[in-house]
């Protein structure tokens, strides 16, 4: 069971709003924020999974999303996106079987009593839900509730906290803070704040 009341705002809304919970400003500045960096990808992911990996990673990187820290979580989105784009192609292969058996059976004067792909029939002669839709309808579930962790949905966009935390390189200076410079302007900062 989660912890009861609203969920906590990212520092930098706290920051934005003029920290009106007054908390520490220590405390709003040591936020934790991993580094921003791809996790490698495992061996034996799906191959529509590293091609979903290797797409979806520099996005994620390039907005702040990802550390090494969200491999797994990375996996099982990468997997579960596999899984359903297999399902997809399946049942599509499913409806086109099932579509050309039936044109075969007009054709040869009799009635297809088959089903249509989405629909299979059982032993029994009842219908039930093909087992590829019922794969794809997890895997889908299962993108989504990913899809969900690192913010890529329209709804999920809002609660998600980028991470600025990015390595430099060792001849350039970077314009975003690190935990050292935070600490180092945090005298100035609150400087700024006792003077509003």
């Amino acid at each position: 069971m989660g912890r009861p009341g609203p969920k906590p705002l990212p520092a930098n809304v706290h920051q934005l709003r003029g920290n009106p919970s007054k908390k520490a400003l220590g405390n709003i500045l040591d936020e934790f924020r991993p580094e921003v960096e791809i996790p490698d990808f495992p061996s034996w992911i799906w191959p529509e999974a590293k091609k979903e990996w290797k797409r979806v990673s520099f996005e994620l990187e390039r907005y702040g999303l990802v550390s090494k820290l969200d491999r797994a979580a990375l996996v099982l989105y990468c997997q579960a996106w596999a899984k359903m784009v297999w399902a997809e192609r399946m049942l599509a292969r499913a409806m086109k079987a099932a579509e050309d058996a039936r044109v075969a059976a007009e054709a040869a004067g009799e009635t297809y009593t088959g089903g249509d792909g989405l629909m299979v029939k059982t032993a029994n002669g009842n219908f039930t839900y093909s087992h590829h839709w019922v794969v794809g309808k997890h895997a889908a579930a299962e993108v989504k509730r990913c899809l969900d962790l690192f913010g890529l949905s329209p709804s999920a966009r809002s609660r998600v906290t980028t991470s600025d935390n990015r390595q430099g390189t060792l001849f350039q200076e970077g314009t975003l803070l690190t935990r050292s410079a935070q600490s180092q302007k945090l005298p100035e900062i609150r400087s700024l704040q006792a003077h509003t």
